[in-house]
This record gives structure tokens, C-alpha cells and sequence, in this order.
């Protein structure tokens, strides 16, 4: 192999003009023999047992070429790849040069590389940050919580009312036959949660246990396609009515669900991990702000590679998502309406802003000269270790320890971000005053006009 030319192009790729040899090739044509022979069918061989030379004597010399190329294509342009010294972040665009002989062959690859990056400014910024308050309302809110998760669930003898969970049975027919996803057995359906189409849960309200009932349904216009807009019927039934019995809110209370014996040092401890869970919320929101800011700051012709691989990747950790819920991806889609592509092509923005976001750091971590060291590592691994409940070793198995120094390096370049920064107030947004333009018969406002009107969030206490 040897590489002829190696020129830069537009939007951060290279076009690499490579020669693969007369040895290199005929290398390549003995392997694609061995691998096609058991499926070359000559007169007077059993199947794989022809000579070559026989086999390209009836064949022509060229029967085992276009098999030798995608042999000997990887290798010579992986070497290439590396005498060049290039970080390839996509596949290549390939085409042949010239004719191919046994005297090899010529191919042009032109691949996206790993854009040159010019910060901006990534020191002595600035960005809003709320102050954190936890208002009486906020505990109330979380105690809340507490009560439901320990609300029990009781059967009752009578009729179903909102908020109650019914237990049914249904079955779901279009034009007087069964349609498929619209049956289901012992289902518990809370009532008012709007978990089913539109309709079907307003018409289970009222219905005991032991009753049956045909509940007439059309599907939303923009169901999936097999229903929209169909007029369906439910033969459901109900097998038992259960309402919620919500525990009292007392010192008794206060020791079922926690390690205290009075509801005042519950809310207590309640008060403290929100206002934790807030400054966290608050810290990472002027880290964000303050790493958009050098993001969109920075300078670099990102290849399109980059950004499709990054998009791929939301949508595969959304696939998955679903995946654990038990649902499989391709009926989720169907029954949402969800189009794979158009899901990669709507995560294509925010997928940009996370390769400018990764350039960004990668860039930083250069400027700086960061490194980790093996304690810092180490160290690492312990708080993971005590994080989610496992032993050092065991974590060790799963996480390697390149990965963990990769992590300990980039929270570095952030903090030289942060560090640096000055956290300022968040600018109050007055409240537009009313108009008489709905009156002339102007347009209300607009939702984005309607967000203009409403309090900033440092207005309100509660966020």
C-alpha cells in the first residue's frame, strides 16, 4: 500500500488517493479463492476442490476481483489512515481510480476527520443563577409524594368515580372485528389518569363491579395511521372498584416512611434535601450556560459525520429506554406514529449543540494541559463505588479505568470554566401590561408571546 496523495476538503475531511500493490492484491485474490471456491460449481471437481488457475480459466481472470477489493479495501485504507496520522470520525466515500489489473489497484476515500477547533472565550464569563428557596408549600408538595407512594388501595361496593382504579377487562373492535393492541385482561385503569384514548375512561366512571358495558370510541386524527379517526367499540368489563385510602398526616406517619418519630423532623430533613437537590439543579444550570456560551464560542468546521453519529446515538438511548420498559421499539412506533428517521433527523439540532459542547471541552483540556493522575482515578472509582453500593473491584470490572480518567479530565475543564465565571443575577421580566387589541379583533397572543408575560422564575419563591 502506498498512499499517492492526501488533501484536505471542505467541512473537515481528507481525500486520500491510495495504491494497493501487484503482491497486496494477489494476497487478497488467493483469500477471495478460498472463500468462493465451495461455491464455484467445475465440471469433473467436487465443490471446492477446483484449482484456481481451472477456475479463472473458465472464468476469466478477472471471477475473483471485485471479492479481492472488499478484501484488501479495509486493510490498505486503515493503513492509510494511520501513516497519515488522521483521527477519522466516519465512514469514507470511496470510488476507484483507473481500471484494476493484477498489477492492483487504485482508490480514492474521501473521510470526515476530526475538525481543528479555535477557541473563543472560555475564561472570565459570566451567566444567571438563581438563588434557591424552599418555600412550606415545597415540603407540603414533597410530603405529598411521600402519602401517595404509600397510599393503599381498597376495594369498595360502588360506583367508579375519578381517581378511583378499576380493574377491567376490555376488547376492542373495528367494523364488528377484533383489532390488534386493543384487548387486555385484569388491566387496573385509574380513572382521570387520561392514560387510554380520549372518552374510554370518562365512560368506565359510573360502572360497578361485575357490570359490562360497550363504550363507543373515536381515535384522535393523529393516532396512528390503522386508526385515526376510526369509530371503534369497547366491550369492556369491570371486575372491581378500589378507591385510595390515604394515610393520616401525623408523627406516625413520619415513622412508616422514615428513620424519624415526628412529622416536624421529617419536614425538616425534607427542607434540606430540596434545597440540596435545587443548588444542584442551580449549579448545573450556570455550568450549562456558561459551556453554551464557549460552545457557540468556538471556531471549527464540524463534518456532518459527527453530527449524524452524535443523533444516532439520542435516538439508539431512546430506543433503549423504551426497550426497558418492555415495550419494543417497533411497536412503540406503531402505536405512536414515530418515524426512525424523522426521530434522527429532529435530534439532529440538539445533537449539533453536543458535538460543539464536546469540541469545546476537548479543546479546553488541550489549552490547558489537563491531565488526571492514578490517585485522582482511584479516588473515583471509591465515591462510585459508595454511590451506587458496590465494591471498589466490582466497579473496577464494569468501568475502565481510561474511561474513568477520561470523566475525571473533562469535570476538570469544566471547573476551568466555572471557576473563572461570575454567577450573576437572573434579569426580572416585567409583566406586560393588556391591550385593547383583542378588542379591535387583533390576534391573541402568540404561546411564545404568552411566555414573555409570565414571572421569571427568580420571581417565584417556590423555584
Amino acid at each position: 500500500m502506498s498512499v499517492k496523495s492526501c488533501e484536505k476538503v471542505e467541512k473537515s475531511q481528507v481525500a486520500l488517493t491510495v495504491e494497493v500493490s501487484a503482491a497486496e492484491f494477489e494476497a487478497a485474490i488467493e483469500k477471495a479463492y478460498q472463500k468462493m471456491r465451495k461455491k464455484i460449481n467445475v465440471p469433473g471437481f467436487r465443490p471446492g476442490k477446483a484449482p484456481r488457475k481451472i477456475i479463472e480459466g473458465m472464468y476469466g481472470a478477472e471471477v475473483f476481483f471485485e471479492e479481492a477489493i472488499n478484501i484488501a479495501f479495509p486493510e490498505a485504507y486503515e493503513a492509510a489512515v494511520k501513516e497519515q496520522d488522521l483521527q477519522v470520525v466516519g465512514y469514507p466515500e470511496v470510488e476507484m481510480v483507473g481500471e484494476c489489473t493484477k498489477e492492483g489497484f487504485t482508490f480514492k476515500a474521501v473521510a470526515p476527520v476530526y475538525p481543528e477547533v479555535t477557541l473563543g472565550q472560555y475564561k472570565g464569563l459570566s451567566a444567571p443563577k438563581d438563588d434557591v428557596k424552599v418555600t412550606a408549600a415545597d415540603v407540603e408538595e414533597r410530603l405529598k409524594q411521600l402519602s401517595d407512594r404509600n397510599t393503599r388501595l381498597v376495594s369498595v361496593e360502588r360506583e367508579a368515580k375519578e381517581g378511583d382504579t378499576a380493574v377491567i377487562d376490555f376488547e376492542g373492535f373495528l367494523d364488528g372485528k377484533p383489532f390488534d393492541g386493543g384487548k387486555g385482561e385484569n388491566h387496573s385503569l385509574e380513572l382521570g389518569s387520561h392514560s387510554f384514548v380520549p372518552g374510554f375512561e370518562e365512560q368506565v366512571i359510573g360502572m360497578k363491579a361485575g357490570e359490562e358495558k360497550d363504550i363507543d370510541i373515536t381515535f384522535p386524527e393523529d393516532y396512528h395511521a390503522d386508526l385515526a379517526g376510526k369509530a371503534v367499540v369497547f366491550k369492556v368489563k369491570v371486575h372491581e372498584v378500589k378507591e385510595k385510602e390515604v394515610p393520616a398526616m401525623d408523627d406516625e406517619f413520619a415513622k412508616d416512611v422514615s428513620e424519624f418519630d415526628t412529622l416536624k423532623d421529617l419536614k425538616a430533613d425534607l427542607k434540606k434535601k430540596i434545597t440540596e437537590e435545587r443548588q444542584k439543579d442551580a449549579d448545573r444550570a450556570f455550568e450549562d450556560a456558561l459551556m453554551e456560551q464557549v460552545a457557540e464560542g468556538l471556531t471549527a468546521e464540524i463534518p456532518d459525520a459527527m453530527v449524524e453519529n452524535q443523533a444516532r446515538q439520542f435516538v439508539d438511548n431512546f430506543k433503549m429506554q423504551i426497550a426497558q420498559q418492555g415495550i419494543p421499539f417497533d411497536q412503540y412506533a406503531k402505536m405512536t406514529g414515530m418515524d426512525e428517521a424523522k426521530l434522527v433527523e429532529d435530534a439532529k439540532e440538539p445533537a449539533t449543540r453536543q458535538v460543539r459542547m464536546d469540541l469545546a471541552v476537548a479543546a479546553i483540556i488541550k489549552a490547558e494541559s489537563i491531565e488526571a493522575s492514578d490517585e485522582e482515578v482511584e479516588e473515583e472509582y471509591k465515591k462510585m463505588a459508595e454511590q451506587y453500593g458496590l465494591d471498589v473491584e466490582m466497579v473496577k470490572k464494569y468501568l475502565q479505568a481510561d474511561q474513568i480518567k477520561d470523566q475525571v479530565i473533562s469535570r476538570k475543564a469544566v471547573a476551568v470554566v466555572v471557576d473563572s465565571a461570575e454567577a450573576v443575577k437572573p434579569a426580572k421580566k416585567t409583566t406586560k401590561k393588556k391591550t385593547a387589541k383583542k378588542a379591535e379583533g387583533e390576534a391573541e397572543e402568540t404561546p411564545a408571546e404568552q411566555a414573555e408575560t409570565e414571572e421569571a422564575p427568580a420571581e417565584k419563591e417556590a423555584e
